[in-house]
């Protein structure tokens, strides 16, 4: 990984160029302000699949707090979990039915309490996520609202509305789930008889907020101070696009549940990005900024462009938000550099970081992604049995490149467990034990997320990997998982594991979260993307052939085998390198 050092600390080979590499003029300067959550480097855990303390087959708040130790080791700012709180877990707990509980399938208040307090001593911090656009049809207040009449305060907490044409029998409008089918579900009136419609953008067991009521806000509001009293460390919020809908709730000529398509932007989709949400946000940080410790509020804001995902990070709003474009830009040099100078651009205008992300509970893991000849798959896809299967070995290879790359970019990023063990998805996952909506909904049309949501492998030689005491999991995991289990790469130099420990180090060390940017070209080499930041190259070959480096001494390489080649001026095929650059 990386390269010995001689007795002075630093590394025994350097290279010398072999093409010209030409510096660009700097893209992004280094960062003045030292706020952590400018360069953090934050973990995802998907509870249920993380670390199961009981046997019941379901990961668990106490299961996280064992394995906190480990996680220290990887060098990471603060843990974001996905939602642990009371669900019926119709969609894995992003069907909240109390914002202010822990479901017993993950424990207590205590044990999240425990896991707060612990990951702090680790210098951790805990993000919790909050799930503002929609709730359970279990939750009290939609009970309350299915239990009062039409108009009244219970129903405004919502989106419910009467069916138009005969006897109401047609939805409010156009609008569709994007799960599938119509975004209305109707329900009885206290007679029996059909009554009004109530609007879901996901699983019509997840009725969305009418965010326009400040009843609404109040609420929310109060959740985000009971986990900031608990000691948490800020909040990743959940669909934070699509909280407000349009007044009035008008048709949409596009496409129905208002992903985008030609003449129907996103940007002006009736149940996206209303500007209202930014008076929301704005109170958010006020709310934020009286606790110590800078917690940190970031969004899942699905919008595009870049210049307008910005609004969400703009002074005065949210710290961070997910650059889903990077996330979505394919094995392509061209794509790649067009994402990452777009994003520098519109993020530094508002003088917010941007952040970069290659994998996430709702996509299609990348070391699977890039098995593939560059297909393209959106949030909520993944790879099933029937589908085209990936190249393991190609896609792993890419994978830790993509990562090495990364993490020498300035700003914040975000890992996903299980990526820092090589892990793909579970592609030949049978239909029997798919539990994702997406898949129930499109009736396996989609095949939704479950892949990429398996319960990770701990020790290569028991059951179910060491995930659980009984050998019990959720969902199935693949039967080759073993050569990946955390036991067999932890002493292992070369192993993933390894990879992201040292890449982590390095980050932290050359300061490169804060650093700066600028573009090197070599027009020899069409499928190499290099930069410079502050004082170090990371150069990624995108292509099948090995190349030749400009000037630097070696210092990470993600191609276990790079050292020969590096030694030699050489970059493999479909790897990256950082080196530290040489001025004349």
């Amino acid at each position: 990984m990386s390269l010995p050092l001689d007795a002075s600390g630093t590394p025994d080979t350097q290279i010398t160029p072999g093409s010209p590499y030409a510096l660009q003029p700097v893209l992004h300067e280094s960062s003045q302000g030292e706020q952590w959550w400018r360069r953090a480097v934050i973990y995802q855990i998907y509870p249920r699949s993380f670390k199961d303390s009981t046997g019941s087959g379901m990961g668990d708040l106490a299961g996280i707090t064992a394995e906190l130790p480990k996680i220290a080791t990887l060098g990471v700012d603060a843990i974001w979990l996905s939602p642990f709180f009371p669900s019926p877990q119709k969609d894995a707990g992003y069907d909240v039915s109390d914002y202010r509980g822990v479901d017993p399938l993950f424990g207590t208040m205590e044990d999240a309490k425990t896991l707060i307090s612990t990951a702090a001593s680790f210098g951790i911090r805990i993000i919790i996520d909050i799930v503002p656009n929609h709730c359970s049809n279990e939750h009290e207040l939609f009970r309350a609202a299915l239990a009062a009449a039409p108009g009244s305060a219970e129903r405004a907490m919502f989106h419910f509305a009467d069916g138009l044409g005969e006897g109401g029998n047609t939805p409010p409008n156009n609008w569709f789930s994007l799960f599938g089918g119509s975004g209305w579900t109707r329900v009885p009136n206290p007679d029996g008889t059909p009554g009004q419609y109530y609007f879901h953008l996901f699983d019509a067991t997840q009725p969305d907020f009418n965010w326009r009521n400040p009843a609404v806000q109040e609420e929310f509001e109060t959740t985000l101070r009971f986990w900031l009293d608990a000691g948490a460390g800020g909040f990743r919020i959940d669909v934070a696009h699509a909280m407000f809908k349009k007044e009035g709730l008008p048709n949409w000529g596009g496409a129905p549940d208002g992903t985008p398509r030609p003449g129907f932007p996103f940007a002006d989709a009736p149940m996206f990005a209303q500007p209202e949400l930014h008076q929301v946000f704005a109170r958010w940080r006020e709310i934020c900024d009286e606790y110590p410790g800078e917690p940190v509020l970031c969004s899942e804001a699905n919008v595009r462009p870049l210049t307008r995902l910005a609004d969400w990070v703009a002074p005065g709003q949210m710290h961070q938000s997910f650059n889903f474009d990077y996330l979505r830009t394919l094995w392509d040099r061209d794509a790649l550099a067009a994402v990452i100078g777009e994003s520098l651009e519109a993020f530094d205008a508002v003088d917010a970081p941007t952040t970069w992300v290659l994998s996430n509970h709702d996509v299609s893991r990348h070391a699977t992604r890039f098995g593939l000849d560059n297909v393209a798959l959106d949030l909520g896809d993944g790879i099933g049995p029937r589908d085209p299967q990936p190249d393991t070995a190609l896609g792993l290879t890419r994978a830790r490149a993509a990562t090495v790359f990364m993490l020498g970019l300035p700003g914040g990023a975000y890992l996903y467990q299980g990526e820092e063990l090589g892990l793909g998805d579970h592609t030949t996952l049978a239909d029997q034990f798919r539990q994702d909506p997406t898949f129930l909904r499109s009736n396996g049309e989609r095949i939704g997320r479950d892949g990429c949501r398996v319960p990770i492998p701990w020790v290569h030689d028991v059951p179910a990997y060491g995930f659980s005491p009984t050998g019990d999991t959720w969902l199935p995991q693949p039967a080759d998982w073993a050569t990946l289990a955390r036991d067999v790469q932890e002493d292992d130099p070369a192993s993933t594991l390894n990879l992201y420990r040292t890449a982590l180090a390095l980050r932290s060390e050359l300061g490169l979260g804060l650093g700066s940017l600028a573009f090197f070209k070599n027009p020899e080499l069409p499928e190499v993307l290099a930069i410079r930041n502050s004082n170090t190259i990371s150069v990624l070959n995108l292509s099948a052939a090995s190349v030749p480096l400009p000037a630097g001494e070696p210092l990470l390489y993600s191609d276990p085998d790079g050292a020969t080649l590096a030694a030699r001026g050489l970059l493999g095929a479909n790897s990256a390198i950082w080196l530290r650059a040489i001025d004349d």
